[in-house]
């Protein structure tokens, strides 16, 4: 296997760091096969264009006439139900939540209707567990099951949204959700056992209907998750203290998120999770989170190849991402495959911010990640700043090879980061063409990992140690040039 592996140290003097890049900074494989075309931002603005974005007639349904009374004591649940069922009677509009205050427990948007939040409005979720009953089909970790239902849940609906300048308040905390969590062992009112045994269900082939949690059980229902749902708009909303994930498009298309504020620091509480999904617009949105700020996904381990619905064509762009466990991430359910994601014009920067462009998988996860473009991405302070990992979690140990190639990276810098790349693929699975360019990471205190990659093109690259001198001094900067294949 035609693999390399270079680990460059953080107490490597800035000149030794730069004669070692420019030996190998290109692992190229005359076997190695390419897949895209020589520019693919060139179909960048082919595939914004053609995701749709619902439209509304234009009539108001305020919850308020309906019966809906501010304050924590008046439950709305009843009011907005009836306000959505006759604005998708009446061909569809907007359901308003006015100024105020509402208490609510689960919402089910239906096809033709826009939740506005007007400004000043706030939607207050209740955290009784009984408001999310019945159960619904839903995924919980990439595998489907019969569960909760999402705060706010759309199950085979089209033109949809939810918009304002209001906000969603999951109220979750470690008095109620976050505390089903709990840690690796079995404990009772937490969720390893539920968990345990539904992925053991997933593996033994039980049809999802059987798979039923709900009352009694302890897996957290997602915030907002639109399933096998199309043209959808998630617009203007501040969203904080989700139980789980914050949004979830599963199984779903033309998925528009624009302007919102994510702001959750519970467990898991990943900030977008775009699942299965394809055409996906993730625009001018901020994240700060508990967990990875975008997290794109297709389904878990046998779960995920049974479904076997990939996310692809997903942009993220002009969005700022603050503490999180990665900034945009792939994976780690990915066994139905993710490819075409495109990632520019963000910001990133954090001490609570663990990777900036991140890449997790295994050989229980299997799938094809490929396709990834980056370019322009500003990250401030950053633990790892391109972190791609085919040894997360279960690592080598499964029957279901990775496969992650075609991985573009440019125009990207750091002020502070532990490792430049940290890149650990599989010795009987490399990653393959993997390129940075025109990027400069500063502040670098760990060094770099490479171990499993083929076909690894560093062009133009400065990666600056820790109290490294700058240009001009007699210890410079690590610059990577374009030399001669390494073999």
């Amino acid at each position: 296997m035609n693999t390399r592996r270079l680990h460059l140290a953080a107490p490597l003097a800035a000149a030794a760091v730069a004669l070692i890049f420019a030996t190998v900074a290109s692992f190229a494989q005359s076997n190695a096969k390419a897949t895209v075309p020589a520019d693919p931002w060139d179909r960048l603005p082919g595939i914004v264009a053609a995701i749709q974005a619902p439209t509304f007639p234009a009539r108001d349904f305020p919850i308020t006439q309906f019966g809906a009374k501010a304050g924590a004591a008046a439950d709305a649940t009843a009011a907005i139900r009836a306000a959505i069922e006759a604005c998708a009677k009446a061909g569809g509009g907007r359901v308003v939540v006015p100024p105020g205050d509402f208490l609510t427990g689960a919402i089910h948007l239906k096809s033709g209707v826009n939740l506005h939040l007007a400004k000043g409005a706030t939607l207050r979720f209740s955290t009784d567990p009984a408001a999310y009953l019945p159960v619904v089909k839903t995924r919980f970790e990439g595998v489907e099951l019969m569960n909760y239902s999402p705060l706010i849940y759309a199950f085979g609906q089209k033109n949809i949204a939810i918009t304002g300048e209001g906000t969603l308040d999951g109220q979750a905390s470690d008095l109620n959700w976050w505390k089903w969590k709990g840690g690796q062992k079995v404990a009772e009112g937490t969720q390893r056992a539920d968990r345990d045994l539904l992925m053991k269900q997933a593996e033994d082939g039980v049809p999802v209907e059987q798979r039923v949690y709900g009352a009694g059980h302890f897996l957290r229902p997602s915030f907002i998750e639109p399933y096998e749902s199309s043209v959808i708009l998630i617009e203007g909303v501040t969203i904080r203290n989700a139980p789980f994930w914050v949004i979830h498009p599963t199984l779903s298309s033309h998925v528009t998120i624009r302007g919102v504020t994510v702001i959750s620091h519970g467990p898991n509480n990943d900030g977008a999770d775009p699942e299965s999904s394809t055409d996906v617009l993730i625009d001018n949105a901020t994240f700060d989170t508990g967990d990875d700020c975008i997290a794109i996904k297709s389904g878990r381990n046998a779960d995920g190849r049974r479904v076997n619905r990939p996310s692809e064509r997903i942009v993220v762009r002009n969005s700022t991402m603050r503490a999180g466990h990665g900034g945009v991430t792939i994976g780690s359910e990915v066994s139905g495959s993710v490819r075409d994601v495109f990632v520019h014009d963000t910001t990133m920067s954090s001490p609570e911010l663990e990777r900036g462009i991140r890449l997790k998988t295994n050989a229980v996860r299997g799938g094809v990640i490929e396709n990834v473009f980056v370019r322009d991405v500003k990250i401030g302070e950053v633990g790892s700043a391109i972190d791609i990992d085919m040894l997360y979690e279960e690592g080598a140990r499964g029957a279901y090879k990775p496969v992650i190639r075609n991985v573009r990276i440019e125009g990207l810098t750091a002020e502070k980061a532990d490792y430049a790349l940290f890149l650990r693929g599989l010795p009987s699975s490399p990653m393959q063409d993997i390129t940075v360019s025109d990027s400069t990471i500063r502040g670098v205190s760990k060094g770099t990992l490479v171990e499993g990659v083929e076909s690894l093109v560093l062009r133009r690259v400065v990666i600056e140690p820790k109290d490294a001198k700058r240009p001009g001094s007699q210890a410079g900067a690590a610059v990577a040039p374009t030399p001669a294949p390494f073999r």
